[in-house]
């Protein structure tokens, strides 16, 4: 799988969980919970931005 692919499908992955982190923690009060869902989801966006930038220069 070429490195682009790979870190969209990560970064797409990560997004999801983040999401469902934040959620969570949003559902059972948790703000700790919450803070870490939206880094991991943040983090998972800029993963998913580098492999489209990837792909656009060739990698």
């Amino acid at each position: 799988m070429k490195s682009s692919t790979k870190d969209q499908a990560e970064g797409k992955f990560h997004e999801v969980k983040g999401k469902i982190k934040e959620v969570a923690g949003k559902v059972s009060d948790n703000p700790d919970l919450e803070a870490e869902g939206t880094g991991e989801k943040i983090a998972g966006k800029v993963q998913e931005k580098i492999g489209q930038v990837k792909k656009v220069l060739g990698d």
